[in-house]
């Protein structure tokens, strides 16, 4: 009894170290941010690449720079930190809390004809280097080109040899520190050395300082300094948020008028020619929504396809309006891909969702093959992450990028699919298939016959509905996909998330409010074919999305060349998508809910 008792006890001591370490890799960080005299301040190089190409980053040692001694090569890295291309190396800086250094060398490099030509590369396309201290990201220039060249002024067929280029050797660091924490660190750079096309080797030697400034600011507020609030906080931010819920007020006062003033019109005339003789009816008058009540719950065509993006999307609404929530209470911008690790076990925790609405969906409408329903469900989103992202990654191999995704994690997120998030959606929809509403919740019989489709005027037709419906949901988010796409594509950092949840919440008001509309105009029209139309009408959104896209990219942008340009489309076509899911699921649903409602006091014959 004793032995086992104290089999017991390891065991549970193993689990509780494990739990720890997966905590700790998850969320935490190595270093608790307090610093005692005279301790090591790691200065972490991470990676390098052009300006405006901000995605396009290599391995900072790719380079010809040289390193100092360092006990510790790579920082422990996180699950969001490996798929950001993250390569954060100790640069072997030696950095004590509180000693300034007026100047000391880090280490000489000789510099090969071969490596010169490298790094005159690297400075000619405006190439910057990321490191981080404490946490706090630090960019600066590899060199400087004393031609003044731009990125708008340079000319692809332009010979940089008779370009003057040059490579700073110096970095003086500027920490300011309140008490025993870092508050901000400033880099300065300087000390040119020339790069001329030559056979010779150059001597580089590489030299830093570090000068320590006491500061008033709290540790808490420390972020507040890089994020650019006269950006963010515009006016015109301001303005289309009004502009939005502006929106939101006709839609939804659009959308009373139909149910209050319209539908109840069509329950008096309805009522009115039910007591009339058959003689006594005119026949012209004979028309609207009502008449397609046999036909309106019949099972969409496509059945599983529909129930699987309807479960996928219920889960991707879910995911966002948790993951920015969270990020709004927790500053999750703060620390270094925390919001794509939290993201990532989010969705796997919220794949029951998924099964148990797409399981229902499909349970309603009389479907049968249910285990395919599952396996579809459980890989449609997957599927296109790993197709799309499968292509950028054999892109960034092809480059050597910093960006390209190890094996290692490939099978770590592979693992993270098979034992959580595809039991967790079998697991839904096992409860979905068994306990949700089933076909005879219907309020109404479906004939056996489906009932022909009169013809309609141009601007009734199904695909004029979806496209002319997606705008306006895309008019309630376009300027703040603008700051969102400035974020995320340059070096700014997106901190707004109470706009973003705001904007996130009117998009959804205003895609059920579309769906809803656009529903009754096709079922008034006589034409009961309402369940694709309702979803495709808010999911079209998703195009005007990836078009604004492209006009960002050659309008806003300065990217160049095809690594970034495929990671640019690739990426932005999975938030598309993403957007096609979830507004389809809105709209649906919404589309869904009204149609039972005004069938459920119907008097059939």
């Amino acid at each position: 009894m004793y032995l086992q008792r104290q089999h017991i006890y390891k065991r549970a001591a193993t689990f509780l170290i494990f739990a720890t370490w997966f905590i700790n890799l998850v969320v935490a960080d190595e270093h608790n941010h307090v610093y005692e005299n005279g301790e090591e301040v790691v200065v972490w190089m991470n990676t390098v690449g052009p300006l405006y190409n901000r995605q396009e980053t290599y391995p900072y040692y790719q380079l010809p720079f040289c390193r100092g001694e360092s006990s510790v090569e790579h920082h422990h890295e996180t699950l969001g930190e490996a798929l950001q291309g993250m390569d954060l190396i100790n640069s072997g800086i030696p950095i004590r809390y509180l000693e300034p250094i007026t100047k000391n060398t880090l280490c000489q490099k000789t510099l090969n004809p071969e490596e010169i030509r490298v790094m005159r590369y690297a400075v000619y396309h405006d190439y910057w280097y990321t490191m981080f201290v404490d946490d706090l990201p630090v960019t600066n220039p590899v060199g400087f080109n004393d031609a003044e060249s731009t990125m708008d002024d340079k000319d692809e067929n332009h010979d940089s040899r008779f370009d003057t280029l040059f490579l700073y050797s110096h970095k003086k660091f500027v920490i300011h520190y309140n008490g025993d924490r870092i508050i901000a660190v400033d880099l300065q750079y300087g000390e040119l050395v020339e790069l001329s096309l030559t056979d010779r080797s150059v001597d580089v030697t590489f030299t830093y300082s570090v000068e320590w400034i006491e500061s008033t600011i709290p540790f808490e507020d420390r972020f507040q300094r890089l994020l650019e609030t006269d950006f963010f906080e515009h006016k015109v931010h301001w303005l289309s948020i009004f502009s939005s819920f502006m929106m939101v007020l006709f839609l939804t006062g659009l959308v009373s008028v139909i149910l209050l003033r319209t539908i109840k019109r069509d329950y008096a005339r309805y009522d009115r020619e039910e007591g009339l003789a058959d003689f006594d009816r005119d026949l012209g008058d004979d028309y609207g929504w009502k008449q397609v009540h046999g036909d309106v719950f019949r099972q969409p065509p496509r059945l599983m396809i529909m129930s699987a993006l309807m479960g996928t999307g219920c889960q991707l609404v879910i995911l966002a309006g948790v993951v920015i929530l969270y990020t709004i209470m927790g500053d999750l911008y703060a620390e270094r891909a925390t919001i794509l690790t939290a993201t990532i076990f989010l969705y796997a925790l919220t794949s029951g969702v998924a099964g148990y609405t797409s399981a229902r969906y499909y349970a309603r409408y009389g479907g049968k093959e249910w285990v395919r329903n599952v396996l579809l469900t459980a890989s449609i989103w997957p599927g296109c992450v790993a197709l799309i992202g499968g292509y950028v990654n054999s892109v960034a191999i092809y480059y050597s990028s910093s960006r390209a995704i190890a094996f290692t994690i490939v099978l770590a997120m592979l693992a993270i699919w098979v034992f959580l998030c595809f039991p967790l959606t079998l697991l839904g929809a096992i409860i979905g298939r068994n306990w949700g509403t089933q076909n005879s919740d219907f309020p109404l019989r479906v004939n056996p016959i489906p009932r022909p489709i009169p013809d309609k005027v141009w601007y009734a037709e199904p695909m004029v509905i979806i496209l002319m419906g997606g705008l306006l949901p895309f008019g309630s988010i376009f300027i703040e996909m603008y700051f969102i796409f400035t974020s995320f594509w340059t070096y700014k950092i997106y901190y707004v998330y109470g706009f973003m949840f705001l904007v996130f919440a009117i998009m959804l008001v205003v895609s059920a409010c579309v769906a809803i509309v656009s529903s009754y105009f096709l079922l008034n029209s006589e034409d009961h074919r309402w369940h694709w139309l309702s979803f495709m009408t808010c999911a079209s959104t998703s195009i005007y999305v990836y078009i604004y896209s492209v006009y960002y990219f050659f309008a806003k942008t300065k990217m160049t060349g095809f690594f970034q340009t495929s990671y640019y489309f690739g990426y932005t076509a999975l938030l598309s998508l993403g957007m096609f899911c979830m507004l389809g699921f809105v709209g649906h649903s919404a589309a869904g809910l009204f149609v039972r409602k005004i069938y459920q006091n119907v008097k059939i014959d």
